[in-house]
C-alpha cells in the first residue's frame, strides 16, 4: 500500500515528530543537540521555514514549524536527510537514525487554540517526562521554551515566538511579556 501523500500549502503549520529507529536514544549530549539546532537552523534558512516551538527528548524530537513556501516534504527530506549523516559521521555509525518517516501533523491555523496547544505540549514535554524534576522547566536546555524568555537579540532568526504569545494572550514580546509567559507556562507546568 503506498503511503499517504503529505498535505502541503503556503503557510501551512505542522507538529512535526519523529522517533529514533528501535527507539535508540538520539540525543546523547549537549553536541548531539548542538548539531540538531545547527541543522534545524540551516533548513529554516534554506527553505524559508518558521520554527514556534521545538523540544528535544532523549529518543525524540518534536517541532512546531510554518511552511511559508509549502514545502514541508523537500525541507524534511533535506534536514533529516543531512541530520543523520552529520550524526552518524560524529558518532562513526552507519545506517537508519530515525524510525522511518517522521509525522507531521496539521494544525488548523483559525481561533488558534490548537495552535497553542501543541506549543504548550512541546514546551511541556520535559516536565510531564519527568525530566526537570524540581527545577524549573527553563532549566531544560534542548528545548525552545528559554529562548522564549530571553530578548529578540538572542534568539536565533528562524525560531517565531509572537504567534505563540499572541495565542496565549500575551499582546508583544517584551520584558512584561516574557515574563507573563514564563506565569503562564509555570501554571501549566503545576
Amino acid at each position: 500500500m503506498a503511503r499517504a501523500l503529505r498535505v502541503e500549502y503556503e503557510g501551512a503549520r505542522y507538529h512535526v515528530m519523529c522517533r529514533g529507529n528501535h527507539g535508540q536514544r538520539i540525543f546523547e549530549s549537549q553536541d548531539d543537540a548542538d548539531l540538531f539546532t545547527k541543522t534545524l537552523g540551516e533548513v529554516c534558512v534554506r527553505n524559508g521555514l518558521v520554527v514556534h516551538a521545538w523540544c528535544l527528548m532523549g529518543n525524540h524530537y518534536h517541532l512546531l514549524l510554518e511552511t511559508p513556501l509549502g514545502n514541508l516534504v523537500s525541507a524534511m527530506k533535506w534536514f533529516q536527510g543531512t541530520f543523520t549523516q552529520r550524526y552518524n559521521a560524529r558518532h562513526q555509525l552507519w545506517g537508519h537514525l530515525f524510525q522511518g518517516r517522521y509525522k507531521a501533523k496539521l494544525i488548523d491555523v483559525e481561533g488558534g487554540s490548537y495552535f497553542r496547544a501543541v506549543g504548550d505540549y512541546i514546551h511541556l514535554n520535559p516536565a510531564d517526562a519527568g525530566l526537570v524534576g524540581q527545577g524549573k522547566l527553563a532549566d531544560w536546555p534542548w528545548s525552545s521554551y528559554p529562548l522564549y524568555l530571553c530578548a529578540p537579540s538572542k534568539r536565533p532568526k528562524w525560531l517565531g515566538v509572537g504567534d505563540m504569545l499572541s495565542a496565549c494572550g500575551i499582546p508583544n514580546d517584551s520584558p512584561s511579556g516574557r515574563r507573563a509567559y514564563a506565569a503562564y507556562m509555570d501554571l501549566r507546568q503545576q
